[in-house]
C-alpha cells in the first residue's frame, strides 16, 4: 500500500512544488512506483514534469467535479515509474463548485483509495493556502511534509499550518501525522541560513529531516525545461540533495512499516 505524503505550506516560495517534483522523480529513479498529484491551480508541478498544462483536457479539476474518471485524467509513465494527475488554472473554480457537496473534504480520497495499492508513494503538491483543496490532500494523506525556506520569516504561518493539521486529524483523518520539516534554499555562505536552521530546531517540536536542500542554480533552471533535477543535471548539488531526501523518506517508511 502506498505511503501518501502531502507537501504543504501555506507560505509561498518555500520550495513546495520543487520538492514535490524532485522527491517524486528521485523516488521513481530508485525503482519506487510513484503517483504525483498536482492539486495546486497554478499547475507548476504539472509543467515542471514536462506536461503542457494548458493543452490537457481532463485534469484533477474535472475529476473532482465528476466530469471524468480517474483513468481519463491519469497520465501514465511520464517518466519511468512516475504517473501524474495533472492540474491547471481551471482548478481555481473547484473551491466554489464544491460548496454544498456532501463529504466534499473526501472527494480526492474516494478517487485515490481504489488505486493506492498500485503505488509505493503518492506525493500531493498542495496549493499555498489552507483551503478545501489542501484539506482534501490532508484527508487523503498519511503524512504531511513541510518545506521551510532558510530565510528570516521561516516560521511565519507554520503554527497555523500545524493547527490545521491537528484539526484535520481530530475531525477528518485520525491517522494523519506530520512527516517532518525539510529545509530548502540553504545558502552555506550566509550566517542567516545557519541561524534559521538552529532556530527552527530549537522552537519546533517536529521531526526534522537531516537532508538540507541547497540553493542551487540548476535546481532553479530545471522547471523551465520541464525536467526534474535528477534528469536535467544529475550531478548537481540539487539532484544530490533530493536523492538524499528520497532515501530518508524511504528509510522512515521502512521504519514505520516495521513498527
Amino acid at each position: 500500500m502506498a505511503r501518501i505524503i502531502a507537501i504543504a505550506n501555506q507560505k509561498g516560495g518555500v520550495g513546495k512544488t520543487t520538492t514535490s517534483i524532485n522527491l517524486s522523480a528521485c523516488l521513481a529513479e530508485m525503482n519506487k512506483k510513484v503517483l504525483t498529484i498536482d492539486i495546486d491551480p497554478q499547475g507548476n508541478t504539472t509543467s515542471g514534469l514536462g506536461v503542457d498544462k494548458n493543452n490537457i483536457y481532463n485534469t484533477i479539476y474535472q475529476l473532482m467535479i465528476g466530469e471524468c474518471t480517474l483513468e481519463e485524467c491519469l497520465l501514465e509513465d511520464i517518466y519511468d515509474n512516475l504517473d501524474l494527475l495533472p492540474s491547471n488554472v481551471n482548478l481555481a473554480g473547484a473551491e466554489i463548485e464544491l460548496i454544498g457537496i456532501e463529504d466534499r473534504e473526501y472527494i480526492l480520497q474516494k478517487h485515490i483509495n481504489p488505486i493506492k495499492d498500485q503505488y509505493d508513494y503518492i506525493i500531493i503538491d498542495c496549493p499555498p493556502s489552507l483551503n478545501t483543496l489542501t484539506v482534501n490532500a490532508m484527508t487523503t494523506a498519511n503524512t504531511v511534509l513541510v518545506p521551510i525556506q532558510c530565510e528570516f520569516y521561516a516560521l511565519e504561518g507554520l503554527t497555523q499550518l500545524i493547527h490545521t493539521i491537528n484539526l484535520v486529524r481530530e475531525r477528518l483523518n485520525p491517522n494523519l501525522e506530520i512527516e517532518g520539516v525539510v529545509f530548502t534554499m540553504y545558502d552555506a555562505r550566509t550566517n542567516l541560513s545557519l541561524q534559521v536552521v538552529e532556530n527552527v530546531k530549537q522552537n519546533l517540536k517536529q521531526n526534522i529531516y537531516k537532508t538540507i536542500i541547497p540553493r542551487n542554480v540548476r535546481l532553479a533552471e530545471a522547471p523551465s525545461h520541464g525536467l526534474p533535477i535528477n534528469i536535467y543535471d544529475s550531478r548537481s548539488a540539487g539532484a544530490e540533495g533530493y536523492r538524499q531526501l528520497a532515501w530518508e523518506v524511504i528509510e522512515r517508511s521502512n521504519l514505520d512499516f516495521d513498527l
